[in-house]
């Protein structure tokens, strides 16, 4: 797939909210909460424009009697997509909308996407960083296939500061 960097838009936050209102409607009460993260959540910052979602389960083996009614409604249904414990459906096709992440409420995945959010949000300075290394790795590289391994060694690194962060602040409180 091609890399498509935009500009952050408030519109994100629009379609994060329009797609909460059709996953409750084929959900219901499966689903305890849903969370806006990656680089679409962050205001300001460059992003693919595919809203990353967090939907979070209390069973999360009961997400894939759903799949066959997500396919029909144009979902790619992915499983675990390399990550264990999640189900991701994706949207969009070539021309990718959402990446929807469920994950049973006890998953350390949870912990790690909201931090790092919040950790961006509350230091524009670095998000502002991670936008200018992305812009660099999309100026490099047409595809996602090489994009999205290219930034995993910053993002970890990224990743490690916001853990910390987050230690320090509940050490605080």
């Amino acid at each position: 797939m091609k890399v498509r960097l935009s500009d952050y838009t408030e519109d994100w936050k629009v379609m994060f909210e329009e797609e909460v209102k059709i996953l409750k409607a084929i959900f219901g009460d499966e689903i305890t909460s849903f969370e806006h993260f990656g680089s679409t959540s962050i205001p300001g910052m460059k992003a693919k424009p595919v809203i990353d979602m967090m939907c979070i389960v209390n069973e999360i083996e009961k997400i894939d009697s759903y799949n066959e009614q997500m396919n029909s409604m144009q979902y790619d249904v992915a499983g675990e997509w390399g990550i264990e414990g999640r189900r991701l459906f994706r949207k969009g096709g070539e021309n990718r909308t959402h990446h929807i992440h469920f994950y049973q409420s006890d998953n350390p995945q949870i912990k790690r996407h909201i931090v790092f959010r919040d950790y961006l949000l509350a230091n524009p300075e670095e998000a502002s960083r991670y936008s200018q290394f992305k812009e660099a790795l999309a100026n490099k590289y047409e595809s996602t296939r090489d994009y999205s391994p290219a930034k995993k060694v910053f993002v970890s690194a990224m990743e490690k500061k916001a853990l910390a962060w987050h230690l320090c602040f509940q050490l605080l409180s």
